[in-house]
């Protein structure tokens, strides 16, 4: 898992804001620090939670925040409709994302066998990771007001 001060691993998906199109993160490094929102499923109770709290209390200005999932993309571009979420989801169903930063959650119990550990990084515009925070469970979300702080910081 990386660590603060360590490169960002690259990977690539799908990037859902819209359309549906192929993503690697290395093409949105660079301008101002991106955020790596890891999240378990979408529609799901907690999850959404988070996602809304992005959308309405997370200051998005000066960074570039994606939502990144094991769905598949057509289930997050409805995710994303129907939540009207501003930025951008990164369908992980080939689990490429969560492998890399080692945000494996296991979740067989639901019939599923793995989806991403709810998480979140930020990479400044170098490619460096700032910022991480793990969450301990699923249902626990992140503290925005740190997250906030720590875009601010990469900014900086």
């Amino acid at each position: 898992m990386p660590a603060v001060g360590d490169d960002a691993p690259d990977f690539t998906g799908s990037l859902v804001d819209g359309d549906i199109a192929p993503f690697e993160l290395a093409d949105h490094l660079g301008d101002e620090p991106v955020v790596l929102a890891f999240f378990p499923a979408a529609f799901s109770n907690t999850c959404t939670d988070e996602m809304e709290a992005l959308r309405d209390g997370f200051d998005r200005d000066g960074c570039t925040l994606f939502g990144v999932s094991t769905d598949l993309p057509h289930a997050l571009a409805a995710y994303r409709a129907q939540y009207d979420l501003p930025f951008a989801l990164v369908g992980d169903p080939d689990h490429r994302a969560i492998e890399a930063y080692d945000v494996i959650e296991d979740f067989e119990h639901y019939g599923v066998e793995t989806v991403a550990q709810r998480a979140v990084f930020v990479i400044d515009a170098d490619g460096t990771v700032t910022y991480r925070w793990l969450a301990e469970n699923a249902g626990q979300e992140p503290d925005y007001d740190a997250l906030d702080e720590a875009v601010a910081d990469a900014s900086g």
